[in-house]
């Protein structure tokens, strides 16, 4: 059974410490793959949550007023409005900063954990999201790299006409579905974009899959999602 911690000052200077550390070597991981928030971004946000919980302990212990965890559930509120800010819709139509969003959030819960003396928790915690985002990440993209289905951003110059994509698909042993065309495309004229999900024969990977559509007639640029 876990014990509530005495809030000394060796403890405070420990528990902002261990915040720095967790927050550091999520964001140095993050920092490494290049993405929005990194090592000073994370560090900064699992310090603050820390701090917040810290002076929420302390007043409640010495001045016996308050709820112990309201500031800790405005935390969690405010880091939601930090990470939409990370989650971006390129010009491809692509979601991009999902993962930083949701590692900013739980950051803040690891420094909430620690800021409140929850160390077995935020070390697991941390332990658990090292291991998402380095192993599992692998993981993932040896699983989508053999996967007989893929979907696909898609740009047809102006002679190429959606149906005829289709139809050259199906010829080479493809089942496209899911069309989801740019309104705006159409409408203006333009060139054609589109996203499509796309199924192969079992004896095709996503490669193999990717490279045919490629080649298809009209085809100017295919990214996979």
């Amino acid at each position: 059974m876990l014990v509530a911690r005495e809030l000394t000052v060796t403890e405070i200077i420990l528990r902002v410490l261990i915040s720095v550390a967790i927050g550091g070597l999520i964001g140095l991981e993050r920092g490494m793959k290049n993405r929005p928030a990194g090592l000073r971004t994370y560090m900064l946000v699992c310090v603050g949550a820390c701090v917040v919980m810290l002076t929420n302990q302390y007043t409640y212990q010495v001045y016996q007023v308050g709820d112990p965890v309201r500031m800790g559930a405005q935390v969690i509120s405010g880091i939601g409005f930090l990470g939409a800010g990370t989650i971006i819709v390129t010009s491809r139509n692509q979601i991009k900063g999902l993962t930083t969003a949701a590692g900013l959030w739980t950051a803040g819960g690891i420094g909430l954990a620690i800021g409140i003396g929850l160390y077995e928790v935020a070390i697991a915690a941390s332990a658990a999201v090292f291991i998402i985002l380095t192993v599992l990440h692998q993981l993932d993209f040896r699983v989508r790299k053999k996967a007989h289905i893929l979907e696909a951003y898609v740009e047809l110059d102006q002679q190429t006409h959606l149906g005829n994509f289709l139809k050259e698909a199906r010829d080479r042993g493809l089942e496209p579905s899911n069309v989801q065309l740019d309104h705006e495309d159409v409408v203006s004229g333009k060139q054609l974009s589109f996203i499509v999900t796309i199924k192969g024969k079992k004896s095709q990977n996503q490669d193999a899959m990717f490279t045919q559509l490629r080649k298809l007639e009209g085809v100017e640029y295919i990214e996979i999602l």
